[in-house]
């Protein structure tokens, strides 16, 4: 299921909620990740930062809603490369001056390789700073053809989900040379994406830069997991203006998260074999969260809080009568990108919370 969303709101000042000296740490883990590293590593024989000051740092940047280049010049493309696209193509890619990513991760992994100033265009789900200036070339989820031909673009990367198919036809047919990727849905596939972008635009090299930084960020996250604590956790993806209510299971996308953060996925627990479950009451004390998870609209949509314990079942599982729900926007939660690592950080932090 493919979720598209905003970046998530702030939360308290840090210097109210941690003091005048945790927020000088702050600043400087965010110094230090701004400078291309990671948000705070734990080098060897050092005690792991804080989860909760790690959380701190990653919900400021996840607010600032801006991507971080890796660090130096950026790099220049090698070319023409021959890739394979997950179309049963193979692609060859011989300018990389105008790039046209049609899914908002991919083009978070391209300003991240350093190529943000050869983007010409952005679809919806693009909603980071330095992408929403540029022109949109999709209606809600459906790619305009001739948008896409207006703004001459030398190659254009989408991924199996992208459509309709007949626009992608029209592109390709144009002479432009179309790059498909299959979708991200775990969080192995952010490094597999980013490889294939960064092999699709000729910066082999950058793309390992890339994974290097995010394998770090995301290790030293999971170094500030509480030892002994395994908390279940229940991914609820809701619409309730559209009566969607729905338990995640193996291969939601959230199942990879939970786990990478520490914790046991209680869909996966029950016994759910599918990414997606309706919930029903019986389901939900089957898989007994001691946290829920969720996506910002989805709780904005069944009333809060106290509108989501009104549901059949909710308010009988552990997390329901504790009232411990944890929501992150829908843009970044599911993202699998660049920025992934970051969420990470937060989930360890409330997920383990008291």
């Amino acid at each position: 299921m493919r979720v598209p969303g905003r970046p998530p709101r702030a939360r308290r000042p840090l210097s109210r909620r941690h003091g005048p000296a945790v927020l000088g740490l702050a600043i400087a883990l965010l110094t230090s990740a701004c400078g291309g590293g990671a948000g705070g590593s734990a080098s060897a024989g050092t005690a792991p930062v804080p989860a909760g000051e790690r959380a701190a740092v990653a919900a400021q940047r996840l607010a600032e809603n801006t991507v971080v280049p890796l660090e130096g010049d950026p790099p220049a493309p090698e070319l023409p490369v021959t890739v394979d696209s997950s179309d049963g193509r193979k692609v060859t890619v011989e300018d990389t001056s105008r790039i046209l990513p049609l899914n908002g991760g991919i083009a978070e992994i391209v300003f991240t390789l350093g190529l943000g100033d050869r983007v010409v265009g952005r679809d919806v789900t693009a909603t980071f700073e330095e992408a929403k200036d540029l022109p949109l070339v999709t209606r809600a989820h459906d790619v305009g053809a001739e948008s896409v031909l207006s703004l001459h673009p030398t190659v254009v990367l989408a991924d199996t989900d992208t459509g309709p198919s007949e626009a992608i036809g029209q592109i390709r047919d144009a002479g432009v040379p179309v790059v498909v990727l299959d979708p991200a849905t775990r969080l192995q596939d952010v490094t597999t994406r980013t490889t294939r972008v960064a092999e699709a635009l000729g910066v082999p090299s950058a793309g390992e830069a890339l994974n290097t930084r995010m394998r770090k960020e995301i290790a030293d996250a999971r170094a500030s997991v509480p030892e002994g604590s395994r908390p279940r956790v229940a991914f609820l993806y809701m619409r309730g203006s559209a009566a969607v209510y729905l338990l995640g299971g193996k291969g939601s996308g959230a199942d990879s998260l939970i786990e990478a953060a520490g914790a046991v996925d209680a869909g996966v627990g029950s016994g759910l074999d599918k990414p997606f479950t309706p919930i029903t009451s019986e389901g939900l004390v089957a898989a007994g969260p001691d946290v829920i998870l969720m996506m910002t609209k989805g709780l904005d949509s069944v009333g809060g809080i106290e509108g989501l314990v009104e549901i059949p079942g909710i308010a009988q599982t552990p997390a329901g009568m504790d009232r411990r729900v944890v929501d992150l926007e829908d843009g970044v939660l599911l993202s699998f990108g660049p920025r992934t690592p970051l969420v990470i950080d937060i989930l360890v932090d409330r997920l383990h919370g008291a």
